[in-house]
């Protein structure tokens, strides 16, 4: 039976300096899957995106895409391979445009669905105010604006870091209501979230880290808040 894995993170030890972030942490993804990452703050959530991201390597374990080693590689060869991250905080360069931030993510000319027509029919908003300077922008439409930048380089593997963070609930309801739409062209979707009811309705599966460690994983579906609670608090 083929591997239906298009992601396998084995083992990844993770450093800043002598502090590690991450112990021994193993995530699979099938090919269009969304699955969500949560816990608390400090929990290692953002060095797992990093780490599959490039921006951070591992320095025990390894991390396969589409079968193939990306561990050592530097952040623009994962980007090329497909792989695409949306941080947290968006990150959008201020001094360009609406328009000119997610030309930027099409540098890397990979094919595939996503043009600036696509983007803009996912998020019209954008499109309306493709002039303006991202500053000018709410914090929604910022995040919308750092999603289509990431959708711009047609990832197959897309990370999202902390989407929902400072944003108004009818907010993050609204970008979350575009998920089915991003995974229906075949995307595989990594959520980084701390909130659990939004983690839970948009992904498939769900890994809890806590101080660094998986502290659960399973079915969003086999969930319960108890269970959650215990894994994210370590109580």
């Amino acid at each position: 039976m083929p591997d239906r894995h298009i992601l396998k993170v084995e083992a990844i030890d993770a450093f800043y300096g002598d502090f590690q972030a991450l112990f021994g942490v193993t995530l699979n993804v099938h090919a269009g899957q969304v699955i969500a990452v949560i816990g608390a703050n400090g929990a290692g959530k953002s060095t797992l995106l990093k780490s599959i991201a490039g921006l951070i390597h591992p320095l025990h374990g390894e991390i396969l895409f589409e079968g193939e080693a990306t561990t050592s590689l530097a952040a623009f060869e994962v980007l090329a391979r497909g792989i695409a991250l949306v941080p947290e905080g968006r990150r959008l360069f201020p001094s360009l445009n609406v328009e000119e931030n997610l030309l930027i993510g099409g540098q890397s000319r990979r094919e595939g669905p996503w043009s600036l027509s696509r983007v803009y029919e996912l998020f019209p908003v954008l499109a309306e105010f493709r002039h303006l300077p991202a500053p000018a922008l709410s914090g929604g439409q910022q995040q919308m604006a750092a999603i289509g930048r990431a959708l711009m380089s047609n990832p197959k593997l897309l990370l999202c870091d902390e989407i929902s963070l400072g944003l108004a609930p009818i907010v993050v309801r609204d970008i979350y209501a575009r998920l089915p739409n991003i995974a229906a062209e075949g995307l595989s979707v990594i959520i980084v979230e701390q909130d659990i009811v939004q983690a839970l309705k948009a992904a498939a599966h769900i890994y809890c880290l806590q101080e660094g460690r998986v502290a659960l994983e399973g079915p969003a579906g086999h969930m319960t808040r108890e269970k959650i609670s215990a894994a994210y608090f370590g109580v």
